[in-house]
């Protein structure tokens, strides 16, 4: 049950039980003053009877004189006046009520007469005495209702001392209730989130369906999401300080290099013209490779930046993706490897050409440097419109798992074959400074191990993906796919639903 709904319920219980209880109690007054009506009234009547057999005597009407008999009938719980025609008190049992000075006028002394009345604490009676056809006076008689009274006020106490007991059961109950509903939950539910705020580990409690279940379970979610980001901030900077310190030690390698052979250039006059040219040759080399491992870094870290923005210009389809595929020839050459190219791309698309080159740079670096010699490499650009040709030469395993229909896109691929990469590592091959090899040497490894992290990333600016293939004793295969977008706001569009 929500708390408004449960709190409502709470405060019709709190208003309306009470007041029923009081109603209750009122019946059950009302029901003995009903039933002590009755047998009051024969009693009343009775006692009135002897009481006016005295009062009807005319002489007691006559002023000054003694009335023993009315002074032997009254008492606290009877009061006698008696009254002349004209409404004088002549006879007064409890002057505090009427005194002799007091006079009723007309309209009192007329009304009611003969009728016993009713009231609070007393009978009322009143009746005119006569003397032949001669008014002489009225007498009113007034019989205390003590024993009603004192029933009725011992019933009020019980009453009050009910209606107390059970409002004081509501209250400790409502209150229990609600520290258990919402004070003890709202409590825990703070304490928690203190701990959370040190960092320290709290046991969850069920969080319920109401609204406070709802706050919680919010807190839980975001919880959650606060943890994991602190996680991925604490893998993020794990990752920084392994790849500072990978890639300090990695310049430090060339760097010793280059200051050693640098040293023997101008310390060593022995050397001959063919020794300083390789050593100018080795320090040239290193340099560069200090150079690209510095590039790579940087374009890294900047990829990584939330707030870049990668700028796209449109171009020809068909005349850049044949640029960027060829002169690859020389390189393959040294190695003896075949390659095989084909591009096949129509229209105008938006892209990043100095990023998109050193995605292929990247991919054929890599599969340049795990192919054997006379082994095979194939590199293709083709388009959603030119799938009707799909690669014949793209390995089996590979065909079986790409899925071609998709929004209009060109893919770039970069297949290879010989050594394949273990299952395994498949899924981390793209983790920066991540070596399939972890023994291979460091004079085999021309990079940092950030080509393909870098690779992938600029790929996704172009709101595309990248997929690598491999299987063992066959060779392995990347696809990049880049959706086709020929017009900017096309591109703002996607970019707003990425």
């Amino acid at each position: 049950m929500k708390i408004k709904q449960w709190l409502l319920l709470s405060y019709f219980i709190v208003m309306v039980l009470p007041l029923a209880v009081a109603y209750l109690l009122f019946a059950w007054i009302q029901t003995y003053n009903n039933e002590q009506k009755v047998d009051e009234y024969f009693t009343a009547t009775i006692q009135l009877q002897n009481i006016i057999a005295v009062l009807d005597d005319p002489s007691l009407y006559k002023p000054g004189v003694e009335r023993p008999q009315i002074d032997k009938l009254v008492s606290s719980e009877l009061f006698i006046a008696l009254y002349n025609p004209e409404g004088l008190v002549l006879y007064s049992s409890d002057p505090t009520r009427a005194s002799l000075q007091f006079a009723l006028t007309k309209e009192e002394l007329y009304k009611d007469l003969y009728s016993l009345e009713q009231g609070y604490r007393s009978f009322t009676y009143k009746q005119p005495v006569l003397n032949g056809n001669d008014l002489i006076g009225f007498y009113e008689v007034q019989l205390a209702r003590d024993e009603w009274v004192a029933g009725v006020s011992d019933r009020t106490w019980i009453m009050f001392g009910i209606f107390s007991g059970i409002f004081f059961v509501i209250f400790l109950t409502i209150a229990f209730l609600v520290n258990k509903k919402i004070n003890k939950r709202l409590r825990q539910l703070m304490e928690h989130m203190t701990a959370f705020a040190k960092q320290e580990k709290v046991k969850r409690f069920p969080t319920g369906k109401d609204e406070i279940g709802e706050l919680t379970a919010h807190f839980y979610e975001m919880q959650e999401q606060v943890e994991g980001t602190r996680n991925l901030l604490a893998k993020e900077q794990r990752e920084k300080e392994y790849m500072i310190a990978t890639i300090s030690h990695d310049l430090k390698t060339p760097l010793t290099s280059i200051s050693a052979y640098a040293e023997s250039l101008f310390s060593e006059p022995e050397l001959t013209a063919e020794e300083r040219k390789e050593y100018r040759y080795v320090i040239v080399d290193k340099a560069n490779y200090m150079k690209q491992m510095i590039d790579d870094l940087l374009m890294y870290t900047l990829l990584q930046s939330p707030s870049y923005e990668m700028e796209l210009i449109k171009v020809d389809g068909s005349e850049f993706f044949e640029m960027l595929v060829s002169d690859y020839e020389p390189l393959c050459k040294k190695k003896n490897i075949s390659l095989h190219v084909q591009a096949s791309v129509g229209g105008d698309y938006l892209v990043n050409p100095k990023q998109l080159m050193r995605v292929c740079d990247n991919l054929m670096s890599n599969a340049i440097q795990h192919t054997k010699e006379n082994g095979n490499i194939w590199l293709s650009v083709i388009s959603q419109s030119s799938l009707r040709m799909r690669p014949e030469w793209l390995f089996p395993f590979v065909q079986k798992d790409i899925n071609w229909n998709k929004e209009p896109s060109v893919y770039l691929i970069v297949q290879n074959d010989g050594a394949s990469i273990p299952a395994d590592k498949v899924q981390h091959v793209f983790n920066p400074l991540f070596q399939v090899d972890q023994a291979r040497s460091k004079t085999d490894a021309r990079g940092t191990g950030l080509g393909l992290s870098i690779s992938k990333q600029i790929i996704e600016k172009h709101r595309g993906e990248v997929q690598l293939y491999s299987q063992e004793e066959i060779g392995t295969c990347v696809i990049c796919r880049i959706p086709k977008v020929e017009k900017e706001g096309e591109r703002l569009d996607r970019e707003k639903n990425y």
